[in-house]
């Protein structure tokens, strides 16, 4: 069984061994709520499931959820649901189940480790024993495969690549570091920063945000080029970081920013190529994710096999 908790809807799905889903649902997350009421959604999609003839045969729980989560607690304060804040999301998911006639064993993955998890499994880092896995979107986060298994860290956040600095005198972060790699390559600093250096949409009710400026980069424009090279040298710096780190062949980015294709893996690559140079790096592929829309519910279920005993 699968659960995926986002800012904008609450999934979940029985997935097969093969990756295949049934009895997929979805609810909106709730807006203006408290956090019982979030939960409330979380539990119809629990209840619907369970209405399924293929309830009995689930053998384990993966929920996947924004963050920042605290997997030693069993704890999410997703930034895009105001209402938890260190909501005990596994023991009160755990609860549902048992009162739905399933006791099964749970874990909980942040969704950039859920990611990380489903690419591994059925996505562009298959066969790869070493990976790093990535989302970029409105944040940028992520997760490591390393010697063939998911590497979550004590707290579930290993991986978070979206917090290494890459300039020591850049802009504040809102982690409070200093130039981190979100800060300059999210979505929103990309939007940002094209718009601080005078770039604005042709038309006047235009798109403003990072799909904007892509489309504009597409077209030539310098400083929509500028923004998506300047994020493209970040997120190949911290790539390359990581690679050294840990030995990692293969960088697999998702996301929304990811779907601007070349216009955004074009300037990685390149930059790629000043930042990994040792031997050993010198090989690293990054390419796009394989899943989109499904890597949620499929990296809460690849989570749950590859981190509970038994899987």
């Amino acid at each position: 069984m699968a659960v995926d908790i986002g800012g904008t809807k609450i999934a979940g799905a029985l997935v097969h061994p093969d990756g295949t889903m049934t009895a997929t649902t979805r609810r909106p997350t709730p807006r203006g709520a408290d956090g019982d009421a979030v939960f409330a959604a979380v539990a119809e999609v629990v209840a619907e499931l369970a209405g399924s003839p293929l309830w009995p045969s689930a053998v384990r729980c993966g929920i996947g959820s924004a963050g920042p989560v605290d997997t030693s607690r069993g704890t999410v304060s997703p930034v895009n649901i105001g209402a938890w804040r260190q909501f005990p999301i596994q023991a009160r998911v755990e609860a549902e189940l048992a009162r739905h006639g399933a006791a099964l064993p749970t874990v909980l993955a942040g969704d950039g480790v859920a990611m990380t998890a489903a690419e591994h499994w059925l996505g562009a880092a298959r066969g790869h024993a070493n990976a790093l896995c990535m989302v970029v979107s409105t944040g940028v986060g992520g997760g490591l495969i390393l010697n063939n298994r998911l590497h979550p860290g004590p707290t579930g956040n290993a991986g978070h690549i979206g917090h290494i600095s890459v300039a020591f005198d850049g802009e504040p972060c809102v982690c409070g570091s200093r130039g981190c790699v979100e800060s300059i390559a999210s979505g929103t600093a990309i939007a940002r920063w094209a718009l601080a250096q005078g770039w604005t949409p042709a038309d006047p009710d235009g798109d403003a945000s990072a799909a904007g400026v892509a489309a504009a980069a597409e077209a030539g424009h310098p400083v929509a080029v500028a923004a998506f090279d300047r994020a493209g040298r970040a997120l190949a710096a911290a790539i390359a970081a990581t690679a050294t780190l840990v030995e990692t062949d293969i960088a697999v980015i998702g996301g929304g920013v990811a779907t601007s294709g070349d216009t955004l893996f074009a300037p990685i690559r390149a930059h790629l190529a000043d930042y990994a140079t040792l031997s050993f790096v010198s090989g690293l592929r990054v390419v796009p994710a394989a899943l989109g829309t499904h890597a949620g519910l499929i990296g809460a279920a690849a989570a749950a096999v590859m981190l509970l005993p038994g899987g």
